[in-house]
């Protein structure tokens, strides 16, 4: 009866998902207006002159395009304390991130309305959607068991109730009481700070409990699945939880972990879908059973602008309207949001698949590709050249990174290749044809990268070094970013990463 209740409830949603997905610029237009009028009485409001109720175009106008770094001066206000600067009031609780390129950490605002209707609302969205394209799965009458990080003082005024975190800490540490009756482990286990602790604890507490759903980073549930079965002495995850169903998951790219997941939850029973969110808001998530492509999610209190590829690099980069995107190509995400984020570029690229609704895939990030030269691979292309590489030679793959690499030629020339470091769960029975297909897949997906390719002549093949079990973690770790949202790079023009990995495999 609860299960069918609590069905009942979340279902409500489906109404108004139904209505952005028919009337996609009213639901924006409708977001703009409230974004700026709550806005108007802030100090950025006000000298962007809000209240005036410019249009989209003038506000794209008057509003600068901002990094992080950028916005950051008013942000720092407010982390110490002062009201009012980007968002009306002052903001206790910041998700902070180290985000994918840049190490220093970030903190984000998470403003009371993001909480409530971005990202509560946009849970319960997924939840309806899952209960209505799955509805034999009755994901409701079991436990969510969710994977989080954890939440610390503010380190700027460590003495008040501010708090910084993952953004999967801040969302569990605020949940209604419905949401947290439905999840588990207990916040005491859920929002631990040592991460190997952690899943220890999390495991022997969940292998008891009917759980019907998983939701977090497919990286980490891996782990804490593995440990679980080993700890029950079972063969797999659905002799523990006979009624598992469904996994909702994000931050990182599914496909890598397709196979890992099918050997641990075997059988036709498990359900998979993806979200897109982050700790600026929640964008999207799938809505069709047979497609990878996500929903925009449209009034969830996000206002979205995109900048096309050929700006990616401007200083002042010209955006397009929802309305002018064009099928296939390559935006960087802008938004404006309902925490004081205004004009924010979060770093992350998609293109959209349909227009009507609005669907997308997420391609990458404007700083998070390899463009050494000029082959501009994006995350999109290397995770699909890694899972036919996988299928070709029975290989599974538990993390990777991937850098440029110069060296010259025997007649002087320089040429360029791609250096990649996996972490195999399951290592290929032919580790040359696994960096054959690799490549040869990279050159089918990506005509840049084919050229390049062409006779050796400006890139040759990538070359593909196994490392042992435990490097990416160790790395992590070093790095202080175990657990929680934090990954590796995957793909990056630097070599930074890959050779700090490399340095510590020496060492």
């Amino acid at each position: 009866m609860i299960s069918n209740i609590l069905t009942w409830a979340v279902q409500r949603r489906l109404a108004s998902i139904d209505h952005f997905r028919q009337h996609p610029l009213a639901a924006q237009q409708q977001v703009f207006e409230g974004l700026l009028h709550t806005a108007r009485d802030t100090q950025w409001g006000r000298q962007y002159g809000y209240a005036e109720a410019p249009s989209r175009q003038e506000f794209a106008r008057r509003v600068p395009v901002s990094s992080y770094e950028q916005l950051y001066p008013h942000l720092e206000r407010m982390l110490h304390g002062e009201a009012d600067v980007l968002w009306p009031g002052a903001t206790t609780w910041f998700a902070k991130s180290s985000g994918t390129t840049n190490a220093r950490s970030k903190y984000i605002p998470v403003s009371r309305q993001s909480l409530h209707d971005c990202h509560y609302r946009a849970g319960r969205d997924m939840v309806a959607m899952a209960t209505s394209l799955y509805p034999e799965a009755d994901v409701m009458a079991g436990k969510t068991l969710s994977l989080g990080g954890t939440h610390t003082a503010n380190p700027f005024r460590p003495h008040t109730d501010s708090r910084v975190g993952d953004v999967s800490a801040v969302i569990m540490q605020n949940l209604p009481a419905w949401a947290e009756f439905l999840r588990t482990p207990p916040l005491e286990l859920a929002l631990l700070d040592e991460w190997e602790e952690k899943i220890e604890r999390i495991a022997r507490h969940v292998q008891h409990i009917d759980v019907t759903t998983l939701a977090g980073v497919p990286t980490w549930m891996i782990v804490l699945l593995r440990r679980v079965v080993e700890l029950a002495g079972a063969a797999n995850i659905t002799e523990v939880w006979p009624n598992l169903r469904l996994f909702l998951h994000g931050a990182v790219a599914f496909g890598p972990y397709r196979e890992l997941f099918r050997q641990l939850i075997p059988g036709g029973q498990m359900r998979y879908l993806e979200i897109y969110n982050a700790s600026e808001g929640y964008f999207a998530f799938q809505d069709q059973p047979d497609s990878e492509d996500m929903l925009l999610l449209l009034d969830h209190g996000v206002y979205y602008e995109f900048i096309p590829a050929e700006e990616f690099g401007a200083e002042h980069p010209r955006t397009v309207l929802l309305e002018d995107v064009e099928l296939g190509r390559n935006y960087a995400l802008v938004i404006s949001t309902n925490a004081g984020l205004w004009r924010y570029k979060i770093g992350d690229t998609v293109r959209f698949t349909c227009l009507a609704p609005y669907r997308i895939r997420i391609s990458g990030r404007t700083k998070h590709f390899l463009n050494a030269f000029g082959e501009e691979v994006v995350i999109e292309n290397a995770d699909a050249a890694l899972a036919a590489a996988c299928a070709a030679t029975g290989a599974l793959v538990r993390d990777f990174t991937a850098a440029p690499v110069y060296f010259s030629s025997t007649d002087g020339a320089s040429r360029g290749g791609h250096q990649w470091l996996v972490e195999f769960m399951q290592a290929p029975a032919d580790a040359p044809q696994f960096a054959q297909v690799l490549d040869e897949t990279l050159r089918q997906l990506n005509s840049d990268y084919d050229a390049k390719r062409y006779r050796d002549i400006a890139l040759v093949a990538p070359v593909v070094q196994a490392v042992p079990a435990g490097t990416f973690e160790r790395w992590l770790a070093r790095k202080g970013k175990l657990g929680g949202q934090h990954k590796v790079p995957r793909l990056s023009n630097s070599r930074d990463v890959i050779d700090e990995i490399l340095e510590q495999l020496n060492n």
